[in-house]
């Protein structure tokens, strides 16, 4: 039986519509943050998890493979990452980073020091802890929460999908479904597809059921999967993830062992 972990935010939603019900008894499907299925698939109490793309880099060299070209990305403004400053950005000194993705967390990292030459002491900001209330002089802020910053607190509210594009004229790939080896993925890459695409299909239902709860309109919510996400791994997401690669080296916040073995194309 597959094990599989999925984001439990939001941006999920498309990806794993009815992928459940899909698996049926051949696999188990559970939610939790980024970083935790980074955490499972490493240490083995998962088969196959939607983890961030820095943590796949970190895997490259334990085998892991990429088994679907569905996955979460943007090609703009993302809406959902975000880099909230009580300071001009290029004199923030502190800087909390929401513990739930690492992602997002070395993607402000490798932006502030491209940009502004700067690399800010950095603090976790746990999930449960106001943004408002740490000692930083920036919060990176990510998933739902990321959305309603609160007014008049901030100097810069940067969106950091919008940031990358502009300096890159890339996407940006925030996670993918990544197996670690021995994994059939012969049945399963077809399931995940079927599912992201029957997801994007069915966009107008998904907004209309979680908007109320996560505090949108509707509108809100389609125009957050139709306008600031983005589902599918083609040409340009896989040469972002090497341009996101090469940053991270550059700026040592992946060590040589993620480098040594290269960013690979799901297999037919």
């Amino acid at each position: 039986m597959l094990r599989i972990g999925a984001v439990s935010y939001l941006n999920t939603r498309p990806l794993v519509y009815r992928l459940r019900e899909r698996l049926g008894p051949a696999g188990t499907l559970g939610f939790n943050l980024p970083s935790r299925l980074a955490d499972g698939l490493a240490d083995g109490s998962l088969d196959v998890a939607l983890i961030p793309s820095v943590e796949y880099f970190r895997g490259l060299h334990r085998g892991y493979e990429i088994v679907s070209d569905a996955a979460i990305a943007c090609r703009g403004p993302v809406w959902s990452v975000r880099l909230l400053s009580r300071v001009p950005i290029g004199e923030i000194e502190t800087l909390a980073l929401d513990v739930g993705s690492r992602t997002s967390a070395a993607m402000v990292q490798v932006l502030l020091k491209k940009v502004h030459g700067i690399s800010p002491q950095t603090i976790p900001l746990a999930m449960e802890q106001s943004p408002e209330a740490v000692a930083a002089d920036a919060v990176l802020m990510i998933g739902d929460r990321a959305m309603h910053p609160t007014a008049g607190v901030y100097h810069e509210i940067i969106d950091l999908g919008q940031w990358w594009n502009e300096l890159t004229g890339l996407p940006f790939v925030f996670a993918m479904w990544v197996a670690r080896p021995g994994v059939d993925r012969e049945r399963l890459a077809p399931l995940l597809q079927q599912s992201r695409d029957d997801g994007v299909a069915a966009i107008d239902q998904i907004a209309q059921r979680e908007a109320g709860p996560h505090g949108l309109t509707v509108v809100d919510l389609q125009r957050y999967f139709t306008h600031h996400l983005h589902f599918f791994l083609g040409p340009d997401e896989w040469l972002a993830l090497d341009t996101y690669r090469a940053d991270l080296c550059a700026t040592g916040l992946l060590s040589e062992e993620g480098v040594t073995a290269p960013v690979r194309e799901p297999t037919s």
